[in-house]
C-alpha cells in the first residue's frame, strides 16, 4: 500500500518531454511576446512601481489596497533589483547573490540523519513553515535562463555538486486570500515572497557558514512545484498549485541547491488527485475559464506549459491577461479551493482525512458553504 501511494504521486513524463525554457514563463512572455504583450500589461507593472491613487475604483482596488500590496513586496523588489544595472532580476530570472563568505573547512556532522534533522529545525527557526529534501532532478532545471534587460537566452548550467534541494513553503495569510479577486488579496502574494526572501537567504548563509555551498532561489533557476511533490510537500491540483495538508494550496514555495549530504524525503499522497477529479470548483471559479475540466493528459495547451508531462494544465496566457485587466494577481482558485482551510481545527483535520475515502463526494457538497469571498472592506474593519 505504501508503494501504491508513493507511485501514485509520482510526476509521469512520456517521449516528447523537453525542459522548461524560462523564457517562456508567462510572465517572461508578457515582455516579449506580441501576442501577451498589451497596454494593460504595461499598467499591471507599472502599478506594482506606483499604487493608483484614484479612489474611483471598487472595493479592493482603492488606493490603500494598492498601497499596502506594493508594500508587502519591498523586500522582494529590493533584493530582486540588487543587481539590476547587471541586468539581474535575482529570485526571478536569476538566483541570488548576496551572501557572505564562509569558512574554507566544512563542519563535519555526526550523521547525515542528524545533519537533516538539524537544517529542518534551523529552516523553521528562521521562517519556514514546511520542510523538504529532495535530488537535484535535472527534469525540472530550466533548460535556458533568459535575462529581461537585454532579450538573452541563454543554456542553463548550475553546478553538478549542488546535487540536494532543501525545499521550502510558507503560509500565506488567508484573511488576505479571502478576498480574492482584489489588489488586497495580492498582499498575501508580496507577503509570501518576502518572507520567502528572508528564510532561504538566511538558511543558505547558516549553510555557507558551515563551510558547504548554497544556492538560494525563488522563481529562478527551476521549476518549484515539482520539487516540492519530489521533496514531500504536497500533490498537484487540478489549479495547478501544490497542494500541502497543512495549508493547502495557500503556500508560496522557494528552494535551496546544495552540496549538503543531506538525506531525502519521499513523495507523499493524501487523497488530492481523487478529490480534483471530482471537484472542479477552481475550474467554475475562474473568470477566464483558464483552468481545466478534464483529466490530466499529456496535452500542451501553449508554449508556457511544460512538454511531455501527464498533469492538469493551466492556460498561462488566459490567466495572466485576467491579472493584467485587474491589474493585480487573482487568487480565486486559492480561495475556493476546498483544501483552502484551516487545518488546525478539528473539523477540517477530520475533513482532510475524510477526502481519501468516498465521502469526498457529500464533503464537496457541504463545501459549498465555506470558501465566500470576504468583502476588503470587512478586512480593514476587522484588521
Amino acid at each position: 500500500l505504501k508503494m501504491n501511494k508513493e507511485n501514485k504521486s509520482k510526476i509521469k513524463n512520456n517521449e516528447t518531454f523537453e525542459r522548461f525554457n524560462q523564457k517562456n514563463d508567462i510572465f517572461n512572455r508578457s515582455l516579449w511576446d506580441k501576442s501577451v504583450r498589451s497596454k494593460k500589461t504595461e499598467k499591471f507593472y507599472n502599478d506594482y512601481t506606483k499604487p493608483p491613487e484614484s479612489e474611483n475604483r471598487p472595493e479592493g482596488y482603492k488606493h490603500k489596497d494598492y498601497a499596502f500590496r506594493n508594500a508587502t513586496w519591498f523586500m522582494s523588489d529590493t533584493f530582486s533589483n540588487i543587481h539590476k544595472n547587471n541586468g539581474r532580476a535575482e529570485g526571478f530570472t536569476d538566483e541570488f547573490k548576496v551572501q557572505k563568505p564562509g569558512t574554507k573547512s566544512k563542519y563535519i556532522f555526526k550523521s547525515n540523519k542528524d545533519l537533516t534533522d538539524e537544517i529542518k529545525i534551523i529552516a523553521k527557526k528562521l521562517g519556514a513553515d514546511l520542510v523538504g529534501i529532495t535530488k537535484s532532478n535535472p527534469k525540472w532545471i530550466y533548460s535556458h535562463k533568459y535575462r529581461r534587460a537585454t532579450d538573452e537566452v541563454k543554456p542553463n548550467k548550475i553546478d553538478s555538486s549542488l546535487n540536494r534541494v532543501i525545499v521550502i513553503a510558507n503560509e500565506m495569510d488567508k484573511d488576505l486570500i479571502d478576498t480574492a479577486p482584489s489588489a488586497l488579496s495580492g498582499s498575501a502574494t508580496g507577503l509570501g515572497y518576502s518572507n520567502d526572501l528572508t528564510t532561504i537567504l538566511s538558511l543558505s548563509q547558516y549553510i555557507i557558514n558551515l563551510g558547504y555551498k548554497a544556492v538560494p532561489s525563488q522563481n529562478d533557476t527551476a521549476l518549484s512545484i515539482p520539487l516540492a511533490i519530489e521533496a514531500g510537500l504536497g500533490e498537484y491540483a487540478r489549479n495547478g498549485l501544490l497542494i500541502t495538508k497543512k495549508f493547502g494550496p495557500r503556500v508560496r514555495i522557494s528552494k535551496i541547491f546544495t552540496d549538503l549530504p543531506l538525506e531525502c524525503d519521499k513523495p507523499i499522497s493524501f487523497g488530492v488527485k481523487n478529490y480534483c477529479s471530482i471537484c472542479n470548483k477552481c475550474a467554475d471559479s475562474c473568470p477566464p475559464r483558464a483552468i481545466s475540466f478534464d483529466k490530466p493528459s499529456f496535452k500542451q495547451i501553449n508554449k508556457s506549459n511544460i512538454k511531455g508531462i501527464k498533469k492538469w494544465s493551466v492556460d498561462a496566457e488566459k490567466c495572466f491577461k485576467f491579472w493584467a485587466s485587474q491589474s493585480t494577481d487573482c487568487s480565486i482558485c486559492i480561495r475556493v479551493c476546498p483544501y483552502n482551510k484551516d487545518f488546525d481545527k478539528l473539523i477540517h483535520k477530520i475533513g482532510i482525512k475524510l477526502a481519501n475515502t468516498p465521502l469526498r463526494y457529500i464533503l464537496i457538497k457541504l463545501d459549498n458553504f465555506f470558501g465566500n469571498r470576504k468583502k476588503p472592506s470587512a478586512w480593514w474593519a476587522n484588521k
